[in-house]
């Protein structure tokens, strides 16, 4: 599921997408700091408006492409320029906004082990939910397989940093919430022992 080609008409040549994923390219990335280990994945939540699933405003949203009159929720966020680099649709549909090896803007003022500016050295994952729906066994198998397809790129991220939005911005965030099955998803891949598969 992985590669490293430059399947879109923007894409750099180093540039990490992923086989398998709809590319939709989100202009809100840039160039993490020199010499940065990729070591943490950071798994979200969003569902535009809240509860919503049937619409592409995720999509464009992450695009900024969301017009603030759509809805009364989007007045509140539509001038905001955030990416994810993944997106897990409540079908399993897996987009891409922005390539793996660059930085997109996802975690916010963020800190792991008492490293600030996570969007530095992590990788996002934006699944289709809210903090209180289960999310879909189409949604656990895709995030399953990206996350063994991160790790073989990125080795650094072991199951210890493998975390949720909540835990790197306490005060701030609480996706993805309770409705996610942390004990299920680590059994899927294999995250008990501590150690990237």
């Amino acid at each position: 599921m992985v590669t490293d080609s430059n399947s879109t008409s923007l894409a750099q040549p180093d540039d990490i997408w992923l086989a398998g994923a709809r590319a939709c390219i989100s202009p809100n990335f840039n160039l993490r700091p020199e010499q940065t280990d990729v070591s943490l994945l950071v798994i979200h939540n969003i569902s535009l408006p809240p509860g919503d699933f049937s619409s592409d405003a995720v999509e464009r949203f992450f695009c900024n492409r969301l017009p603030a009159d759509e809805h009364p929720y989007f007045a509140g966020i539509a001038q905001l320029q955030v990416s994810s680099h993944l997106f897990i649709r409540r079908s399993g549909e897996l987009v891409q906004f922005v390539p793996l090896n660059r930085r997109a803007w996802h975690a916010g003022v963020s800190a792991f082990e008492g490293r600030q500016n996570c969007n530095d050295y992590s990788i996002g994952i934006e699944l289709e939910g809210t903090d209180d729906l289960p999310y879909t066994q189409a949604q656990y198998d895709v995030l399953a397989q990206v996350t063994r397809d991160i790790q073989r790129l990125f080795p650094a991220i072991n199951g210890d940093r493998i975390v949720g939005h909540n835990d790197i911005a306490p005060t701030r965030k609480t996706d993805p919430g309770r409705a996610f099955d942390w004990a299920y998803y680590r059994a899927m891949i294999g995250a008990n022992n501590k150690q990237g598969q």
